[in-house]
Order: structure tokens, then C-alpha cells, then sequence
């Protein structure tokens, strides 16, 4: 008798949870509140999901065009010049929305780390076409660099970044230096050889002088390291005298 009614009073809870987790699906098996955007459909899981299948990137897409994302909100308002979103999703390979969202805010003592984005979401042939999503900081160092972002940075990450200083002029020897020393003020967009105690502009000039050169505004045009190597020799430039 005792193991009768135990096992109905264990019948009982079990379809009290079932019908509670249909009646509050948002309370009972869901990984967290929604995101506010999303408030409005909390109790209608199959808004987003399939059953026993989990959340299809069509149900994502039914609401959200992709030939609208980051141009327009749902209800078909524009994005101004300035606004929230960069139009990229149009870019990608195949829409699939949980490689970097996920709408439920979990319990803190399971939040994951945020996704990142990955490159390789994106159709081949744009993946290095940076310029089309970002923008380069106004810095003298990014003024100078053009479109080649992979010079100094890699998908993986917009830091570390890497700036190889030997393309432009080796830090070998005693010019293994602060950056100031050459770089004055932080301006990355000029450079001063003069810092030093052996270069002072009129020795400079002079000894230039006697080899028939008179342009010495640019020095790692022809000195692109301690030891002279890299430097052009056919006739010393001597066209921009």
C-alpha cells in the first residue's frame, strides 16, 4: 500500500512539473531571462525553437531579414549613418545565428564567455576585405597603413597586434631605442634622427654634401638599419636633390 501511494504521489509531482514547465516554460527549463528585445515572446519557446531539435537559424530569419540586419530594425525603421549595427550578415556564408548570439542571459554561475566573431562565417572571398566592416582608429599609425590591416593585426583578434618596424627601418644595435627618442611627442606619422649626440642637421648636411646629396629630409629612405644595409646606392637619389 505504502509503495502504491508513494509511486502516485511521485506520478503526481512529475506531471505537476510537466504541466508547470508548459504553463511557465520560462521559469521551469529556460537558461535564463531573455534578452529585453525578446521580452515579448518569453512564453512562446517555439517562437525561436523546434521541438526536440533546439533553436533553428530559419526562426531567427523569419523575424530577422538578413538583407536587413544592421540596416533596418524589425519593424523597418533605418539604421542611421551612426547607428548600432554594421550590415555584414549579408556577407556570410550561411546564416547561423548561435555562433555568436544567444538570447537567454544564463545563471552567473555558468555564464559562458561571450562568443566572438569568426571570419570564417564569412564567404571566402570577402574574409580580407577588412575595410568593409571596420574602421581604422584616426591615429597617425593607421593613417599610414592603408588597407593592409593584416601587416599588423589577425582575425583572430583585434589585439595583439603586431607592427614589424624592420620593413621600415631595423631596431638593431644602439638603435634599439625608446620610441620617443625618434618618434617625438608620440607622433607616429614623423620621425627625427637627431635625438642622438652623433646627428645634429648641419654635420648631417654636410657630410651628405660631399657624397653630392642635398634631400636628407627622409633617412630611412636610403639607412634602413644601424649597419647600412638596405640602402639604395644608385645614385643615391640624387634626382631629388
Amino acid at each position: 500500500m505504502m509503495r502504491r501511494w508513494g509511486l502516485m504521489l511521485i506520478a503526481v509531482n512529475l506531471c505537476g512539473l510537466i504541466a508547470l514547465a508548459f504553463v511557465w516554460p520560462h521559469l521551469m527549463v529556460a537558461p535564463g531571462p531573455l534578452i529585453p528585445a525578446h521580452a515579448g515572446i518569453t512564453r512562446d519557446c517555439f517562437a525561436c525553437h523546434v521541438p526536440f531539435k533546439g533553436v533553428s537559424a530559419d526562426r531567427c530569419t523569419a523575424c530577422h531579414k538578413v538583407a536587413d540586419i544592421g540596416v533596418r530594425t524589425t519593424r523597418g525603421v533605418p539604421i542611421g549613418a551612426g547607428g548600432r549595427g554594421v550590415p555584414f550578415h549579408q556577407s556570410l556564408a550561411q546564416p547561423d545565428c548561435l555562433a555568436c548570439h544567444s538570447d537567454h542571459n544564463r545563471p552567473q554561475l555558468v555564464k559562458s564567455a561571450r562568443a566572438s566573431f569568426a571570419h570564417d562565417l564569412l564567404r571566402p572571398e570577402l574574409r580580407d576585405r577588412c575595410a568593409s566592416c571596420h574602421r581604422a582608429p584616426p591615429t597617425a599609425v593607421h593613417a599610414q597603413a592603408g588597407s593592409n590591416c593584416a601587416q599588423c593585426h589577425t582575425q583572430r583578434g583585434w589585439k595583439p597586434a603586431s607592427f614589424d618596424h624592420a620593413r621600415f627601418f631595423a631596431l638593431t644595435g644602439p638603435h634599439d631605442t625608446s620610441c620617443t627618442n625618434c618618434h617625438v611627442g608620440g607622433n607616429f606619422a614623423r620621425y627625427t634622427c637627431y635625438s642622438c649626440h652623433e646627428h645634429q642637421p648641419d654635420q648631417i648636411r654636410a657630410r651628405h654634401a660631399e657624397e653630392g646629396i642635398g634631400n636628407i629630409d627622409n633617412c630611412a629612405r636610403c639607412h634602413r638599419s644601424a649597419s647600412g644595409e638596405g640602402r639604395e646606392r644608385e645614385g643615391s637619389r640624387r634626382d631629388d636633390d
